[in-house]
């Protein structure tokens, strides 16, 4: 199956933010302009790498600019990375074509001419309405930088507009998370994603703060967050279709949904990763790194996944869905005796009612929220079944 997405990794982010483990440009608070060498040199290498991609004829259905603050890109560069796309692959008249923005760094000017390019979807990173929070957290802008730029969005009519926060943060209460909460579905956006806080190890976050220890909250408390999240935005009109992503009817992230059903994609730029041809890999994270590799041809030289390894990413990404996965189409790939042996590892949480399967549409799904909550633990059962080749009926 040939890829019909593509991620593009736009690494330029005025400051590293204190929970933040992705690959980054920092760059200050001087604004990218179109003849930036660190712009200029990065797009190019960018398309470069585009284009050293072997041919397929089947168009791009759905595109993410990801970052970093994809926002603080010219929009002649985005130009640039879209018409090379076009060039290579084709880009489908209803592709959904998304963009990761931040408040305070891009005007009405700068959104519009996103929007000419091609871009039909924002996603809008704002964490927190709380002052305070958004100061911990190391972010570059404020809540009424916020509220400017929610209403850039509306004046421009874009209603395929996300908004994205993280709950878990230090000090944060349930007071503060709710309050969040509320504004939010006020604003109204068709989408929001409400991610709980994860210490990376190389973070300032992870260096500095201890799970489950002040000033964090407690895992009381972050269940608590998520019941209140899954309550409140379900009650409003919310479709709770992935562990953490909520969305109004029709609404749901397309590009999101390919890495969730284990499709193949394509991702291009430092640190990002790709699955193609059921080969998995990802780029060099450091610009440097990065400009070598596609100097070099941009060669992916890995072996293919494992049979093994395919069952159990198809499980731990399907999971995340709301819908489960399909058990009929594990069957006819892997075999029917491997999804005996995953109900069978499972029945001690169908027990806790936190598996569900329904076998007239084949399916097995996480129960919401408890389910949800729990799924770390569900999958780490899973991960511990032996797969061997014996069981196989289908590759």
């Amino acid at each position: 199956m040939n890829p019909t997405a593509a991620y593009l990794h736009i690494p330029f982010c005025r400051r590293r933010c204190y929970y933040c483990d992705f690959a980054i440009s920092v760059v200050g608070d001087r604004p990218l302009t179109d003849n930036s060498n660190i712009v200029t040199d990065y797009i190019n290498y960018l398309c470069q790498e585009i284009l050293a991609t072997p041919e397929t004829d089947t168009p791009l259905q759905t595109i993410f600019f990801g970052g970093g603050t994809p926002s603080l890109l010219p929009v002649k560069q985005l130009a640039q990375i879209i018409d090379t796309l076009q060039q290579k692959f084709k880009i489908a008249q209803d592709a959904e074509i998304s963009m990761e923005i931040d408040p305070n760094t891009f005007n009405p000017e700068k959104l519009q001419g996103y929007l000419e390019c091609g871009v039909n979807r924002v996603s809008l990173g704002i964490q927190t309405f709380d002052e305070k929070l958004l100061q911990i957290c190391g972010r570059t802008h404020t809540v009424k930088d916020i509220f400017q730029a929610i209403e850039i969005i509306k004046k421009l009519s874009i209603k395929n507009f996300s908004l994205d926060l993280i709950t878990g943060l230090p000090y944060q209460t349930l007071e503060q998370c709710q309050a969040s909460l509320e504004t939010a579905i006020k604003i109204n956006p068709s989408h929001l994603s409400c991610y709980d806080l994860v210490l990376e190890p190389v973070t300032v976050f992870g260096k500095k703060y201890q799970p489950g220890k002040n000033p964090l909250p407690t895992d009381e408390t972050t269940a608590a967050m998520y019941h209140l999240t899954q309550q409140l935005l379900t009650i409003n009109g919310y479709q709770h279709y992935e562990i953490s992503n909520y969305a109004q009817p029709g609404y749901q992230c397309q590009h999101n949904r390919i890495y969730w059903e284990n499709k193949p994609y394509y991702g291009f730029g430092m640190g990002a990763a790709s699955y193609v041809n059921q080969k998995r890999y990802t780029r060099p994270r450091t610009r440097r790194e990065y400009y070598n590799w596609v100097k070099e041809g941009a060669v992916i030289d890995v072996p293919e996944t494992s049979k093994s390894d395919r069952i159990l990413e198809t499980l731990m990404l399907g999971l995340r869905l709301a819908e489960g996965v399909n058990l009929s189409a594990i069957s006819q790939q892997f075999g029917g005796q491997i999804t005996t042996k995953i109900l069978d590892c499972l029945q001690q949480y169908q027990k806790l009612n936190w598996v569900i399967f329904e076998p007239n549409l084949s399916r097995l799904r996480l129960k919401d929220p408890e389910g949800f909550l729990f799924s770390n633990q569900i999958l780490t059962t899973l991960f511990e079944l032996d797969f061997s080749e014996h069981d196989y009926l289908l590759g």
